[in-house]
């Protein structure tokens, strides 16, 4: 009896023939075969030989390697994540039928992922429009969609993380390696001279494109991790255009202005991973202990550069501690969201003032950790600290702002900001709300707004510190 190990790349397969824009019959004829024997190979009905695997490096000059990797594992993994959700709960669901399904029915597999994936940006903008709502007193939310939430919609239903940019960046990080740097692979592979000129020169971009003249040329007051990460962004759109378009294309927007954001944020996503191979950065995270400032100086990146890395590593097999990530300004206006951790934010109004990110301008610079826990009990761990944007020259305009990063308490002691510091453990953790509106601690003096639902007793005599007195119903 033979011992060979079949070999069935079902999934590999079909994204292969897709890359190259053939149809089932165009790859039959090329390789000589019929039609429903592609078909049979590429639902797993049928292992590939070692005859087959030769003729499809010849004829597609591919890597024999990439074709038989482990696309089919990464969908079991993506598979098995989904179904950890709680309404999955009542259902027993081992992992090995878990992987069977995704190895033999690779095509249900990724219409089950596709639909899950729409189903909570569903869920994400029902809660937008619920919460609108009850800010406006109307029974409708507005007519006039938000592209700043369809944005955030996208990237929260997917958790913020995107393997296919993350594999096609590290393949492109090695190039970029080979030449010394982005400055020299630019020259190289496009010909593209960076130079770096004033602020006014500029005229407000910070980034520009000459293709008559050959250049990318730089604003020179931004700093060094600023202007890598400038090189790496155009990289992104001259060599992951097609990767960045084909995530686009997953979701559907109801204004355009909210797939350029997205856009944006993808390519901006495709740079950091340019910068962080997926790799890499997942090995020097263990490594480091989630140190973000000795990170940063490991990837000569900015503090909030790495911090926003932090929330993507969430590649299926190769997850790291989930992430979520705030950043506001000291009016508490928030400028970036990104939840890979499951925490609440408020979608609508003010954050509640106990959470230290608020404080953290208090301290410039400085690393503020906090433990916090939620009305229904919930606890995380987060850091807190303060970033500059702008300046680089006299006179030039800068803007402080704070950025929390946190996560949720069982994966805390894998931080290295929760070792060594008895005493100050989750049981120490700061009770704070969403939002007031839907926080009910009645007892909080840095309330600013009631609980939507409870009836406020006017009644100076029995009021304590709290600066609102609620019914016991």
């Amino acid at each position: 009896m033979s011992s060979e190990r079949r070999l069935y790349v079902g999934a590999n397969l079909r994204r292969m023939r897709r890359d190259l824009g053939l149809t089932q019959a165009d790859m039959a004829s090329d390789l000589d075969v019929s039609a429903s024997y592609i078909a049979l190979l590429e639902r797993n009905h049928r292992p590939l030989s070692a005859e087959m695997l030769l003729r499809l490096a010849q004829t597609y000059r591919i890597d024999v390697a990439a074709l038989a990797g482990n696309a089919d594992s990464d969908d079991a993994a993506r598979l098995q994540a989904v179904l950890k959700d709680p309404m999955f709960a009542d259902i027993d669901l081992p992992a090995l039928e878990t992987a069977d399904a995704a190895t033999n029915f690779p095509g249900v597999t990724e219409a089950l992922l596709r639909l899950y994936t729409a189903y909570q940006e569903e869920q994400l903008a029902l809660a937008d429009r619920s919460a609108e709502a009850h800010a406006t007193g109307s029974g409708a939310a507005f007519d006039a969609p938000d592209p700043v939430a369809e944005s955030r919609r996208f990237l929260a239903a997917r958790r913020n993380n995107f393997p296919t940019l993350d594999d096609a960046a590290e393949r492109l990080a090695q190039n970029v390696a080979s030449h010394e740097g982005l400055a020299g692979y630019l020259k190289a592979r496009h010909g593209l001279r960076v130079r770096r000129l004033p602020a006014n020169v500029m005229v407000g971009s910070v980034r520009r494109l000459d293709q008559h003249r050959k250049e990318i040329l730089l604003d020179d007051s931004l700093d060094t991790a600023s202007q890598t990460f400038q090189l790496a962004l155009q990289l992104a759109y001259l060599e992951m255009r097609g990767e960045v378009a084909s995530v686009l294309s997953e979701g559907g927007f109801a204004t355009e202005s909210g797939e350029r954001l997205t856009r944006r944020a993808l390519a901006s996503y495709a740079a950091a991973a340019i910068l962080m191979p997926y790799t890499a950065f997942a090995r020097a995270v263990e490594a480091r202990r989630y140190d973000v400032e000795a990170l940063a100086r490991q990837f000569a990146a900015s503090f909030e550069q790495t911090a926003h890395r932090m929330t993507t590593l969430q590649k299926p097999g190769q997850e790291r501690v989930p992430f979520f990530f705030i950043r506001v300004d000291e009016a508490g206006n928030v400028s970036k969201r990104l939840d890979g951790a499951g925490f609440p934010f408020a979608r609508h109004g003010g954050g509640c003032p106990l959470w230290s990110v608020h404080h953290a301008f208090r301290t410039p610079r400085q690393i503020v950790t906090q433990w916090l826990e939620l009305p229904d009990g919930h606890r995380f761990f987060s850091i807190a600290r303060t970033v500059s944007a702008g300046g680089g020259a006299f006179g030039a305009q800068r803007v402080e702002r704070a950025i929390a990063l946190g996560c949720a308490a069982e994966h805390a002691d894998r931080l290295i900001y929760t070792q060594g510091r008895p005493g100050l453990g989750a049981d120490a953790a700061t009770p704070i709300g969403v939002t007031c509106r839907l926080c009910h601690r009645t007892d909080c003096t840095a309330r600013s707004a009631p609980p939507i639902g409870r009836q406020i007793l006017v009644d100076d005599i029995r009021r304590t510190s709290a600066p609102f007195g609620f019914s016991d119903n």
